[in-house]
């Protein structure tokens, strides 16, 4: 599982920066990729990097809010015209349905794979036998949700080294070993395939917000993560301005993090007034209150660790 950070700027594209969308990676586990809102202009970001849009399983939205969704419909275009035939599920507020449906009917935009829309609310969302995906809702302007996912724990790995000092051979036998069954082998022996597999894999869980102010609900999201991902509109001082406009400042979004006993921090969501030359004392802010923090980049990638 890896981050990578489509856009991580905040309301308008900027030159550094454009409007939010990020990828979580999941090759390895389920061959695809997730994506959390898709502002203007994804589609381009996406063609300098290693994505295909045709392996973008779900995408979930955080509001409705423009620097969040406009870049959706262009996307799915853009997915079918380049050969995407596999199911694509959007999950998002009340009235993502009818963005959608809007934008593709007006355009005459036909898609050749099957569109599932869910609107969502707070709770359980999404659940299979890898992962589980539960939202809380956010204190912003508009209904706003965070996403916490979490990866199940997964089977130990099969010591080999100690099957073949048992004289135990390749073969077929290895799956029903590593699934811990009671294997008899060809020469009449009986083992415990628990015996040759290691203890479960914690799963990796990762808390993705949308726009909010500093609220409960991010604390609960984010409890005990591998990875917060959390909003930080405005630099440390602008508390008042930042609860005006339903944003958080670099100080308060390391406050949920403490608060929420994560592992990291990643700030993103940057306002276009930070130039360049500011994103080192804004990342330095959110540092005293909580030292293991990032700050999001274009196109910057980040593994998901236990």
């Amino acid at each position: 599982m890896d981050i990578l950070f489509l856009g991580t700027g905040a309301g308008i594209p900027a030159k550094l920066r454009n409007v939010t969308s990020i990828a979580l990676k999941m090759l390895e586990e389920r061959k695809s990729i997730w994506l959390f809102d898709c502002g203007e202009a994804t589609q381009h970001q996406i063609l300098h990097t290693s994505v295909k849009p045709r392996k973008i399983e779900k995408v979930f939205i955080t509001h409705l809010h423009g620097d969040h969704i406009y870049g959706l419909p262009g996307m799915l275009g853009s997915r079918s015209f380049q050969g995407g035939d596999t199911e694509l599920t959007v999950y998002g507020p009340k009235g993502i349905h009818d963005f959608i449906e809007v934008s593709l009917k007006v355009s005459e935009t036909h898609l050749q794979y099957p569109l599932i829309i869910k609107e969502i609310d707070e709770g359980i969302i999404f659940e299979d036998d890898q992962f589980l995906v539960e939202t809380g809702l956010l204190e912003h302007a508009i209904p706003s949700f965070g996403y916490r996912i979490t990866e199940k724990d997964r089977a130990g790995t099969l010591d080999v080294e100690k099957l073949r000092k048992d004289g135990i051979p390749p073969g077929p036998t290895y799956a029903k070993i590593k699934n811990g069954e009671v294997v008899q082998l060809e020469d009449g022996r009986i083992i415990d395939g628990k015996d040759y597999v290691g203890p479960n894999q914690k799963g990796r869980v990762v808390t993705i917000l949308g726009d909010t102010r500093s609220c409960e609900n991010a604390v609960k999201l984010a409890k005990d993560v591998d990875l917060l991902i959390h909003e930080a509109t405005f630099s440390a001082g602008n508390e008042e301005m930042a609860y005006d406009y339903f944003h958080s400042t670099t100080k308060q979004a390391a406050e949920i993090a403490l608060k929420a006993n994560v592992k990291t921090l990643c700030l993103t969501h940057i306002s276009s007034r930070y130039g360049k030359e500011e994103w080192h004392q804004l990342l330095e802010e959110a540092k005293k209150v909580f030292p293991n923090s990032l700050i999001a980049q274009d196109f910057m990638e980040i593994p998901i660790k236990n």
